[in-house]
């Protein structure tokens, strides 16, 4: 037992070792360009990779605006349950995120698709739209990047085949952007 916990941590120090730090850094300056210009951010995932989303958009939503001059508009387009759940029944899974953009999104918004294989066909919908709507897209993939990869103007890729480290990549990748904003420009000291 004791083997495989060990391995697993190795494998995942090479993993995050691999990270493409300078793409992080140009979806950090996408961010600030977005939240400068009071642009929306969405993200969208499914399965893990929605749950990365979601907990990002708290880190972002929290950590990264309260008490501070500039703030985010940031939404997880998977956290809308109910919208996600009537275009599945009755129209199909893989529109859910995308007609959530025609609504919601304007050209210098910013996407954020995470998709561990890159082809995830909602996700796919949700970048081939943006593209075409003006959004800057950033794709946070795995593996090789799937199809994804191809269509994201930005690609943070975790070429790792094991979907668990692949997972762990894209959390460590949206706690550098998160923060950067932590960390770098603080907030003032009070409460709501």
């Amino acid at each position: 037992m004791i083997d495989f916990i060990k391995n697993y941590q190795e494998l995942l120090a090479q993993t995050l070792g691999k990270i493409p730090v300078e793409k992080v850094a140009e979806a950090v300056g996408w961010l600030k360009e977005a939240r400068d210009a009071g642009r929306q951010v969405f993200i969208c995932g499914n399965g893990g990779s929605a749950a990365t989303a979601s907990h990002f958009v708290c880190d972002v939503l929290k950590g990264c605006s309260y008490n501070r001059p500039s703030r985010f508009r940031i939404f997880a387009l998977n956290d809308n349950i109910p919208t996600m759940t009537a275009y599945s029944n009755d129209v199909s899974y893989d529109c859910v995120f995308v007609e959530q953009l025609k609504n919601l999104a304007n050209p210098g918004d910013v996407l954020i698709c995470i998709s561990g294989s890159g082809n995830s066909p909602n996700v796919l919908r949700a970048a081939e739209y943006a593209n075409q709507a003006g959004v800057k897209t950033i794709g946070l993939t795995g593996r090789d990047g799937g199809q994804l990869g191809r269509l994201s103007k930005l690609e943070v890729n975790i070429s790792d085949p094991h979907m668990g480290r692949i997972e762990d990549g894209h959390m460590i990748v949206c706690h550098m952007m998160a923060y950067y904003f932590m960390e770098t420009e603080k907030g003032t000291t009070g409460g709501c």
